[in-house]
């Protein structure tokens, strides 16, 4: 599972192939010893997440939802995924 970007200590992957168990594009957002997965447009899907935590998620992905869409494509057939900036 390439990680995709790390800012504010949380962590972001995305598994290749990983459409089985969730159906619609995600990725998995990983802060301490929680985690949660995340649609592309950073809304919660599921997973425990701390409140801030999720807000700076959100906000990550409502700005690179057009990389996240990309690397999803790219995910699914299994190819390497590309980093995607941090939040600042």
């Amino acid at each position: 599972m390439p990680t995709i970007s790390m800012f504010q200590g949380i962590i972001i992957r995305m598994y290749w192939r990983d459409n089985d168990r969730h159906k619609q594009p995600h990725f998995h957002a990983f802060y301490g010893d929680e985690e949660a997965v995340f649609s592309l447009e950073g809304d919660i899907m599921a997973g425990e997440f701390p409140k801030r935590q999720a807000a700076f998620v959100k906000a990550w992905a409502l700005m690179h939802e057009d990389d996240l869409k990309a690397n999803w494509r790219l995910a699914l057939n299994g190819e390497e995924t590309f980093h995607i900036d941090p939040l600042r």
